[in-house]
C-alpha cells in the first residue's frame, strides 16, 4: 500500500523539488562549460587565470553532483524506498553544508574583491596582454563593452608587454614609462570609426591620452568593480534562495522516510 493523504503530498513535492534541483545542476554543469569555453566573461578578472579555472571546475563538479543527488531523490521519492531516500538526505546535508561554508567565506573575503579585481585588471594590461590569449580576448571585451582603455586610463599600455614594454625590474618599468611611441589595442577605439581611423588613432604614442573623441579616455578598473559590485547582491538572493530550498527538501525527504518507515511497519 502506497502513501497517502498528507505523506502522498509529500512524496510528489519531494519529486517537484528534486526535479527543480535537477534543472539547477544542469543549468550550474552549461554555465560552468560555457565560462570554461567562452573567456570574455567579466568574472574572470576577479581571480588570476588558474584560480578561475580550478573555480569553473569546482562548479562543474558541484553541478554534475546535485544532477546525481536530485536522482537519487527522485528515485527514492517514486519507489517510496528508505534507502535511496536516506541517501539523498545525506548527500543533500554535505553539499548544503559545502555551500554554507563557501558562502561564509565569499561574504567574509567581500571587502578583499576590490583588490582583487584592480589588481587583476592592471595585471591583465601590464603583464598578460597579448602574451594569454584568454586575457587578451577578456580585456577586448571589457574595454568594447565598458568604453574604456587600459586598466586605470590609456597610458597604462605605455609600459606594457603588449608594447614590448621590459618588466623585469622597477628601473626597466620606469624607463618604460617614458616611451613617447607607445599604441593602444583596437578594442580602445571608440565605436564607429573605421579600421584605418582605428589605427591612425591608436599609434599615435602619448597623443592618445589626449584625443578623446578617437580613444575612450576613461580606464576599465573602477567600471568593471563598480559592475560586479552591483550584481553580487543578486548572487547572493540566488544563492540564499537555492539554500532555503534544500533546507526545505532535506526536511521533506526526513518526514517522507519517516512515514515510509511508519507505513512499513503497519503492513507487519
Amino acid at each position: 500500500m502506497g502513501l497517502s493523504g498528507c505523506c502522498g503530498i509529500i512524496k510528489y513535492l519531494v519529486i517537484l523539488v528534486n526535479l527543480l534541483f535537477w534543472l539547477i545542476g544542469f543549468a550550474i554543469v552549461l554555465l560552468a562549460i560555457w565560462m570554461l569555453t567562452d573567456p570574455t566573461f567579466l568574472i574572470s578578472m576577479t581571480q588570476n587565470e588558474n584560480n578561475y579555472f580550478i573555480g569553473l571546475y569546482i562548479l562543474l563538479v558541484v553541478g554534475g553532483l546535485m544532477l546525481s543527488v536530485a536522482f537519487l531523490g527522485c528515485c527514492g521519492a517514486f519507489k517510496e524506498s528508505q534507502c535511496m531516500l536516506f541517501s539523498f538526505f545525506s548527500c543533500l546535508l554535505i553539499v548544503l553544508v559545502a555551500e554554507i561554508a563557501a558562502g561564509a567565506w565569499a561574504y567574509h573575503n567581500s571587502a578583499k574583491l576590490d583588490s582583487y579585481v584592480r589588481s587583476a585588471v592592471k595585471e591583465a594590461v601590464q603583464d598578460e596582454y597579448s602574451v594569454v590569449a584568454t586575457r587578451t580576448t577578456t580585456m577586448d571585451s571589457i574595454q568594447k563593452y565598458f568604453h574604456c582603455c587600459g586598466a586605470e586610463g590609456p597610458n597604462d599600455w605605455q609600459s606594457s608587454v603588449y608594447n614590448n614594454a621590459d618588466r623585469s625590474s622597477i628601473v626597466n618599468i620606469a624607463i618604460s614609462k617614458l616611451n613617447v611611441a607607445y599604441k593602444v589595442p583596437e578594442s580602445c577605439c571608440v565605436e564607429g570609426l573605421s579600421a584605418a581611423e582605428c589605427n591612425n588613432a591608436r599609434t599615435k604614442g602619448l597623443i592618445t591620452s589626449i584625443i578623446k573623441d578617437d580613444i575612450y579616455s576613461d580606464g576599465c578598473m573602477e567600471k568593471l568593480v563598480n559592475e560586479i559590485k552591483k550584481n553580487i547582491k543578486s548572487v547572493y538572493i540566488i544563492g540564499a534562495c537555492v539554500i532555503g530550498v534544500e533546507i526545505l527538501a532535506l526536511f521533506f525527504a526526513l518526514f517522507l522516510c519517516c512515514a515510509i518507515r511508519r507505513n512499513n511497519s503497519y503492513k507487519n
